[in-house]
């Protein structure tokens, strides 16, 4: 009697392995998805996702605290959080977006806290530097020291007058007016309609119009 083999053709062929492609041959889109991979981030691909886009952190945190010295702290902080919650975000191509969200909000965070904490300042107390102090008044070409501390207390005021705005309004204006974001994007961003973009930014403007005209007229 002839026996017939039967041969799977699948299983004669070898099996090909599947080798894995380095984090930084991944598109941004791919990337992101390798970061949301499993229930924490490779740390390969998140390595490479913080590489790309450190910059657009520090920019953000930049225009939003020019005068802090510890926005790298912050920035850490941004990423703990990226790293937390990357997997809540359900739409890939806006990390940006998020991103910058993630980082405002750690800021006006950071923002409240510090207004809540700081002390009165002094202005008869000398300036404390790094390798003594010196006074306030210093000649110099440059503007004295009254006006630069008007034009920092004016930005504080701003800052916290933003820091006050609901979060939608406050989201919205900082995209628009720090991050100089176009309508159509931080519509798509937020999740609402152009005209609501539009209405909110003119709403917000309007609040801190008023909050900074009563701190202009106490001056």
């Amino acid at each position: 009697m002839t026996h017939s083999l039967r041969l799977s053709w699948t299983s004669a062929q070898p099996t090909a392995s599947r080798v894995p492609v380095q984090p930084e041959k991944l598109s941004n889109y791919d990337l992101i998805l390798q970061c949301q991979t499993g229930h924490r981030p490779d740390k390969a691909a998140f390595g490479e996702l913080m590489r790309r886009y450190q910059s657009h952190v520090e920019r953000v945190l930049y225009h939003l605290a020019p005068d802090w010295q510890d926005r790298s702290d912050l920035a850490q902080e941004v990423w703990i959080r990226v790293y937390r919650n990357i997997h809540r975000l359900q739409e890939p191509g806006k990390f940006r977006g998020w991103l910058s969200r993630i980082a405002t909000n750690l800021f006006y965070d950071e923002l409240r806290k510090r207004k809540r904490n700081a002390p009165p300042l002094s202005l008869d107390a000398p300036l404390a530097m790094a390798d003594g102090e010196m006074d306030w008044e210093i000649a110099s070409d440059a503007p004295g020291p009254d006006e630069d501390l008007t034009s920092r207390e004016f930005y504080d005021q701003l800052r916290e007058a933003i820091a006050d705005l609901p979060e939608v309004f406050r989201t919205t204006i900082v995209l628009r007016e720090i991050q100089g974001m176009p309508y159509e994007e931080i519509a798509e961003l937020t999740g609402v309609s152009l005209g609501t973009v539009k209405s909110r930014i003119a709403r917000a403007r309007g609040r801190l119009q008023s909050q900074l005209q009563n701190y202009l007229d106490g001056v």
